[in-house]
């Protein structure tokens, strides 16, 4: 079983800013690309960090109201400071969250949940910018062809990873839910098989109909 890789599924074009950028200019640039964020690169295009919206409208955190009422939440000192910067370098998150080309989509996911970010800058061995990927890059595997999550279910997790003769198992795929019918050798090998199914890429259920040629076989041996 092999994990969609992100080279594969992020954005190759990418829009980054220099440290020197001028904060409007960083906001045209986000404007005009239609994205939500920006690598921040130095003159060799290695990945300095990050500016993102929400980088960008701190800008607005320590105004006073109108009424002279004083800005709610009160920032914090390094939100004030990224409220007073004027170019890119002064602005950005940093460091960047950055994930290889070769990763896989699972270990992009994990890394954006325990980061809390929506997307990872892609860097090279020489941690230059080449590509981005989102939240909305690793879905895609889900739009997988219910043929393509078949073929794998029975050309490789089936005989190869569960030792396992496909001509004793049927699986049928729709919408990426997937339904597994015929017989087991035993009954233990169940969790194992909806686990291994449940892995494949695209695959969003698994439900299973199945038969069982001994169904406990630490009882099956003891009474011989």
């Amino acid at each position: 079983m092999h994990h969609r890789r992100i080279d594969g599924l992020m954005s190759r074009r990418v829009v980054s800013v220099h440290r020197d950028t001028p904060f409007k200019d960083v906001v045209r640039a986000l404007s005009e690309s239609r994205v939500a964020a920006v690598p921040v690169v130095d003159d060799g295009e290695h990945v300095l960090g990050v500016v993102s919206e929400a980088d960008l409208l701190r800008k607005t955190t320590d105004r006073a109201e109108p009424a002279g009422l004083p800005a709610v939440p009160d920032p914090e000192a390094w939100e004030r400071a990224k409220a007073e910067g004027v170019r890119a370098e002064e602005l950005m998150s940093a460091p960047a969250v950055c994930a290889r080309p070769g990763w896989t989509f699972v270990e992009a996911a994990r890394l954006m949940e325990v980061q809390g970010v929506r997307r990872l800058v892609v860097v090279d061995g020489d941690d230059r910018v080449v590509g981005v990927v989102s939240r909305g890059d690793l879905l895609k595997v889900f739009l997988r062809a219910d043929e393509d999550i078949r073929q794998e279910i029975e050309q490789d997790v089936l005989p190869g990873t569960l030792r396992l003769d496909p001509a004793s198992i049927s699986v049928g795929v729709h919408d990426g839910q997937v339904e597994i019918g015929g017989s087991l050798p035993f009954k233990g090998m169940l969790p194992v098989l909806e686990h291994m199914c449940g892995a494949v890429d695209g695959v969003i259920s698994v439900s299973t109909h199945l038969a069982y040629t001994v169904k406990d076989p630490r009882k099956e041996g003891s009474s011989s």
